[in-house]
This record gives structure tokens, C-alpha cells and sequence, in this order.
């Protein structure tokens, strides 16, 4: 759908009034554009949970206090929840208008406008840097986990998350460039790995996003959730078990586990 156009979406029992995703994000100021997810947006509501949920588990990787700086806050309610847990937030993002949302959305979470490899943070000023669904957006990639490490007191941890390009884009080789327009680069488990070692980061692991059992069954009734979220964006035909389930999932219906087949990878290393 176009920005600001309103379509019927055929369910296949029933059609239901769509309001384009733009629209739906208006009142916040910050339309969906597709390059970030923004809450309360019902028919990307998987996707957004998919980034929730490792917000949710951050808390058993950093510190239990201090400053964390959130690198590409997209549209800040990762680095609100990060404040509400009681961390000092900084907030970056490239965009002016995306800062001034969160400036004005979440005026507890100090934010500046900044690319990711040139921090205007002082030097090991950070107890963590979190970057969630960013690194695979980054032009350069080494930069920012350069700067990164400069940020970092010593001991401080870094914790990124990526969708595992095996499970989020089967067959697309290492190096080749994505489907998706925003994505620079998609990644495996050892390619994350890899570069957070490169970066001098000790004690590296790289865990994974899955499925809870709820979605397990639903599934293994349906058939992939990701398949039928793509095949009613080609389409417009939205499955109507889709439409069913989406309001009623919750973060808990994923679960953290190893990077094999996950659905995104989440790596944590230490400075």
C-alpha cells in the first residue's frame, strides 16, 4: 500500500477496512516507512515483537545500572523501556525527524543526532551499547563497532541483534545483497561472531529468537507465520487465522535459545 492510501483487505471470509501503516503510526508523528518498526501498528504487530522481546531480555546481559547507549533508537520505545528499567538512556539516531519524535515522545531519554560510526560520546562514558535490528542497516559496520568499543568503559558489554539471514532470507548467500531495501548486509551466527571478536570484544556468544510454542502450533496448523505475513503483503489477502492471532501475541510467545535456526541472532560481547 502507498503511503496515506486506505485499502480493503480481502480476508478470504470477511474484509476488513486496512488503514495504510503510515496512517496508523500518524498520530505519533513518525509514519511507517518500513526502514523501522514503530509500536501499535496491528498487522506488523509479529514484527514488532520480535524486537520487544530482546529489549525484554537485555536486563540479564547488562549491568544492573548506568549509562547505555542505544545506537539507531528507531523510534525510541526500545530506549523508553531501557529508562524505565532504570539506565541512564542516551539515544542515537541518523534522522533529525526520527530524534525529534523521541524527544518529544519520550522526554525522559536524552537523544542525539549522530551516524553510528562517529559517537559524540565521550570516551568509555558507556556501560553498554545496545544495538538492536541496526547493524545489518550499516554502511560501515566496523566503524561503529570501533566506536563502540571506544565508548565502553572497560568491562562495559555490547549487545546487537540481526535477523539470522539463513532462516530471514533462505538461500541469499554471504555478501549478497538483500532482498530487503534498507538492509546493507544480512548475517549468520558465525559472521556475528566473527566481527564482534574483530572488534576486540572478549567473551563473545551469539544466541537466538524462536518461536514459543504457541506459534510452534499455530504453524504446524497453518504453515509459516512469516510465509503468510508475505504472502498478504504481495497479495493484499490476509489469512484469517492470521488476523485472528496477531492481537492476541504476546513477547512471551517467543523464547531465547541457541543461534541454530533462529529466527534473529543476538550477540553480546565484553570490552
Amino acid at each position: 500500500m502507498a503511503p496515506g492510501h486506505r485499502a480493503d483487505l480481502d480476508t478470504g471470509t470477511t474484509t476488513v477496512t486496512a488503514v495504510d501503516r503510515a496512517l496508523d503510526s500518524a498520530a505519533d508523528g513518525l509514519p511507517l516507512t518500513g526502514e523501522r518498526t514503530v509500536p501499535g501498528v496491528l498487522l506488523e504487530r509479529y514484527w514488532y515483537l520480535r524486537h520487544e522481546v530482546a529489549y525484554n531480555w537485555l536486563p540479564r546481559w547488562l549491568p544492573s545500572s548506568g549509562v547505555v547507549i542505544e545506537a539507531g533508537c528507531g523510534e525510541g520505545y526500545g530506549a523508553a523501556m531501557l529508562s524505565d528499567a532504570g539506565f541512564q538512556v542516551v539515544a542515537v539516531d541518523y534522522e533529525q525527524s526520527v530524534v525529534d519524535h523521541v524527544r518529544r515522545r519520550y522526554p525522559q531519554v536524552e537523544v542525539m543526532c549522530a551516524g553510528l560510526d562517529r559517537l559524540p560520546i565521550a570516551i568509555g562514558r558507556a556501560d553498554a551499547v545496545v544495538s538492536l535490528q541496526v547493524i545489518e542497516h550499516l554502511w560501515d559496520l566496523p566503524g561503529f563497532l570501533a566506536e563502540s568499543a571506544r565508548v565502553l568503559r572497560s568491562g562495559g558489554v555490547i549487545v546487537v541483534s540481526t535477523p539470522n539471514r539463513p532462516t530471514f532470507s533462505p538461500g541469499l548467500a554471504r555478501g549478497e545483497k538483500p532482498t530487503n531495501p534498507f538492509h546493507v548486509e544480512e548475517f549468520d551466527a558465525e559472521q556475528v561472531r566473527e566481527m564482534l571478536e574483530a572488534a576486540g570484544l572478549r567473551d563473545v556468544s551469539v544466541l537466538g529468537v524462536h518461536h514459543g510454542g504457541r506459534i510452534r502450533r499455530w504453524e504446524a496448523e497453518h504453515g509459516s507465520i512469516v510465509a503468510a505475513h508475505v504472502e498478504a503483503v504481495m497479495t493484499g489477502v490476509w489469512n484469517p487465522a492470521l488476523l485472528e492471532l496477531l492481537p492476541t501475541l504476546e513477547v512471551s510467545d517467543f523464547e531465547l535459545g541457541q543461534a541454530s535456526e533462529a529466527l534473529d541472532l543476538i550477540g553480546i560481547g565484553v570490552n
